[in-house]
């Protein structure tokens, strides 16, 4: 760990090279990252050795709810964005990891869970963020052409389609991506974990398989929750646009 700042003062002396200004900022990133490491390391010590399964579940909804906030940040102003976003990472955090723990997939131990459970978390909370982000621009350059089709008789889903859409597909291009060049660009952090602790490669590639389709699948789940809540939250009872602040 120590010999490792050296890399951090690699990273300093470009950013003063440079005069980008945020030597500060690289600094607090560095020493926050390691005193909420260690923090975190202490405490899944005790969630993996007292509190088992339900000690899991707390923490998967404690990383929930964070992750709602940050995605949701993204959507502002949009109505109750971090409500939806918190909702849309719950949804496919939550449908994921049930559907691994029930087909037998995962085994329930703590130490497999919370692991699983954050990767699965970190990419709905991506998901939601994107999908949440592109809405809020596709509202502010596409709103005549919304209330176009409103006043053409369309509902609000309807009108609202091809924004919805346009959504989805930007909140699903990156999991997408990674699944086409896994292997081939990067090795991912499961299946590079499990080489470096000694699995047999093949071993590692059968996890890291069902990592890729679980992430995929949290993905599509989450923003398409996301979609819909903030669809909705969008328009009143009468199909009317809302209007968004700047």
């Amino acid at each position: 760990m120590a010999v490792s700042l050296v890399l951090v003062a690699l990273a300093l002396g470009v950013v003063a090279r440079a005069r980008l200004g945020v030597s500060r900022e690289l600094v607090v990133a560095v020493v926050r990252a390691g005193v909420q490491l260690v923090v975190v390391g202490a405490l899944l010590l005790a969630v993996f050795r007292y509190a088992g399964l339900p000690g899991a579940a707390a923490w998967i909804a404690i990383m929930v709810v964070i992750a709602g906030q940050v995605a949701g940040r993204r959507g502002r102003p949009l109505p109750r964005a971090r409500m939806i976003a918190t909702l849309g990472a719950a949804a496919g955090s939550a449908t994921t990891l049930i559907t691994l723990v029930g087909l037998g997939v995962i085994s329930t131990q703590a130490r497999v869970v919370v692991p699983v459970g954050g990767m699965i978390v970190s990419t709905a909370m991506q998901a939601s963020g994107l999908a949440l982000t592109r809405l809020r621009d596709e509202i502010r350059t596409g709103r005549d052409a919304i209330e176009v089709r409103l006043s053409l008789g369309l509902s609000a889903r309807a009108a609202f389609a091809p924004h919805t859409q346009g959504a989805l597909r930007t909140a699903l291009l990156p999991a997408i991506d990674s699944t086409k060049v896994v292997g081939l660009i990067s090795l991912p952090g499961a299946m590079t974990g499990l080489i470096l602790a000694g699995v047999d490669p093949l071993t590692a590639i059968r996890y890291q398989i069902v990592v890729m389709y679980m992430l995929l699948a949290a993905a599509a789940l989450s923003a398409y929750v996301t979609a819909r809540g903030a669809e909705r939250a969008l328009f009143d009872d009468a199909h009317r646009l809302r209007e968004i602040p700047p």
